[in-house]
């Protein structure tokens, strides 16, 4: 799993590209795996990650700098994972676990 950022000069900094990616390993032969955070309302259906040939899935977001998001991954429709090299980590208000964060 990886986070890449790349920060447009050009708008003087007030957004980042930020490429999500889970890897072949954590994905584990999913069909599909939808990026779920605060940047998509927590849509469970909106920002699909796209499949490449070795199995891992990215997916590139234009993100408002000087912030935080919380986002998990969501695989199959089913399985919940986050992402372990994540900016850091805060516990979610359900389910006793942990949601990634990205600080831009």
């Amino acid at each position: 799993m990886a986070l890449q950022k790349s920060y447009l000069k050009a708008q003087n900094q007030k957004y980042c590209n930020v490429t999500f990616e889970l890897s072949p390993e954590a994905a584990k032969g999913a069909e599909t795996v939808h990026l779920v955070g605060d940047f998509n309302s927590w849509s469970s259906k909106e920002t699909e990650m796209k499949k490449k040939k070795d199995g891992s899935f990215s997916v590139k977001l234009k993100l408002e700098t000087n912030r935080e998001y919380q986002f998990r991954y969501l695989i199959d429709g089913k399985r919940w994972e986050n992402d372990w090299n994540a900016d850091k980590y805060v516990p979610a208000p359900f389910g006793g676990s942990d949601n990634s964060v990205v600080i831009v």
